[in-house]
C-alpha cells in the first residue's frame, strides 16, 4: 500500500531525521532505516509473497519490520490480525506488521517508536527518557540559594548524574532552613566547570530557572521523613508519587 509506506516513510523523517536506505541490487524495495549515532537498524520495509508468511497467494505484499523490547508483547501481537513473527530477522524480539491496511499508521508508527527505542544506545535512550523530577540539596554554608533567588530567577547549580534538560528540581535547603524552598526547572546541563578547590567537587554545572517557591514551614525535614518517608537528603534523588503530588499542588509561582 504506497501511500501507507509513504506516509510511514514520511514519520520517520519528521520525527528520527532518518532517511530509508536501498542496500541490496537485488531487492530495490528493501529499506532500511538506522540509528546514526550506533548504526544498528529499527526498521525494515520489505515486499514478500504472502505464502512466506503463511498467508494463502503469491502476490507480493509489503511488510514492516520493528524490534520489541517486551517478549510478552510480541507474543501477544502476534497471534492479532496484521502481524507476523520477524520474517528473516526471527530472534530479538523482531515482529513483521503487514502494511496492506489490517495495521492503521497510528499504529505501525508506534511500533516504530518502540522499535528505535529498543535498539538505542545508551546514550541515546538516555536523552530520550522523559522528564524527571528531583530533590536536591541546598548547603547555605556553602552558597546562600536564597539570597541568590531574590536576585535573579535563574541560576547555575552543581549537576546531578542522571539530570538532564527538561527536568524540574526541588531544592532543599539544608540547616538552619531544613525544607523544600523552590521548585526549578533544568534549562541547561554539562556546562563545563574546571575548578578543583573546594569542600564540594563540582565536575559540571546545570543552569535552573526559578519556577515556585514554597513557605518554610511546609514541606520540612520532619514532614519529608514523617509523611513522605525521605528520612536524608544527601545527593540529588528521585521523588516519591505522593511528594511529587503534594509538591506540584502547592506553593506560589515565582514572580520575577
Amino acid at each position: 500500500m504506497a501511500s501507507l509506506k509513504a506516509a510511514l516513510v514520511a514519520y520517520v523523517k519528521e520525527k528520527y531525521g532518518a532517511l530509508p536506505e536501498n542496500l541490496w541490487l537485488r531487492y530495490p524495495n528493501y529499506a532500511i532505516f538506522r540509528h546514526e549515532d550506533n548504526g544498528k537498524w529499527f526498521a525494515l520495509m520489505m515486499d514478500v509473497e504472502k505464502d512466506k508468511l503463511g498467508l494463502p497467494g503469491k502476490d507480493a505484499v509489503e511488510i514492516l519490520n520493528v524490534k520489541l523490547s517486551d517478549p510478552i508483547l510480541a507474543e501477544l501481537l502476534v497471534r492479532q490480525p496484521g502481524y507476523r513473527r520477524g520474517y528473516h530477522i526471527a530472534r530479538g524480539n523482531w515482529i513483521s506488521i503487514l502494511m496492506d491496511g489490517s495495521v492503521p499508521l497510528e499504529d505501525l508508527s508506534r511500533w516504530v517508536d518502540e522499535s528505535y527505542l529498543a535498539t538505542a544506545s545508551a546514550a541515546q535512550k538516555k536523552k530520550m527518557r522523559p522528564p524527571k523530577e528531583w530533590l536536591v540539596p541546598a548547603n547555605p554554608k556553602y552558597y546562600d540559594i536564597q539570597s541568590a533567588f531574590e536576585r535573579t530567577d535563574e541560576i547555575v547549580w552543581k549537576q546531578g548524574a542522571g539530570i538532564k534538560r527538561g527536568d524540574a528540581v526541588y531544592m532543599y535547603v539544608a540547616v538552619p532552613v531544613s525544607a523544600v524552598l523552590y521548585k526549578c526547572a533544568v534549562t541547561e546541563t554539562d556546562i563545563p566547570y574546571h575548578r578543583k578547590e573546594g569542600p564540594v567537587p563540582i565536575p559540571r554545572l546545570m543552569k535552573i530557572r526559578l519556577l515556585k517557591r514554597y513557605p518554610p514551614d511546609q514541606f520540612t525535614f520532619d514532614i519529608l521523613g514523617r509523611e513522605y518517608g525521605i528520612f536524608a537528603v544527601r545527593g540529588p534523588r528521585g521523588i516519591p508519587t505522593r511528594l511529587s503530588e503534594a509538591l506540584n499542588a502547592a506553593g506560589e509561582a515565582a514572580d520575577h
